[in-house]
């Protein structure tokens, strides 16, 4: 699990929102609105578009005693003898596919 705070400079002409992030791999399952006050929990985690934005690592502390979910994760091997790990949970894929499209074979299996 990782505490990211973004740090993007919005090209807008509004004040754009930068906020710190809880995130297990892709998924957002906590954050802290411009990085204060206290954390807002996700009931379903989100997943987190890195694209054209830019973040550095912070203490995990900030979000509480935090523990890690206790994963439902599982090898499967590709069509070209790849092994990948699919989070049944969480639905996504080590694979190319996924980290590309966002979707793959593996997850629906």
């Amino acid at each position: 699990m990782l505490a990211l705070k973004e740090i993007t400079k919005w090209e807008v002409d509004y004040k754009q929102p930068n906020h710190t992030y809880l995130v297990d791999g892709d998924k957002i399952l906590a954050y802290r609105q411009w990085h204060a006050g206290e954390p807002i929990y996700c009931k379903v985690p989100v997943r987190l578009n890195r694209r054209y934005r830019k973040f550095v690592e912070v203490e995990v502390a900030q979000f509480g005693a935090v523990t890690a979910p206790v994963r439902n994760i599982k090898k499967v091997q590709g069509s070209r003898g790849n092994v990948y790990t699919v989070d049944l949970d969480a639905k996504t894929c080590s694979c190319e596919g996924y980290k590309w499209r966002g979707k793959c074979k593996h997850v629906e299996i």
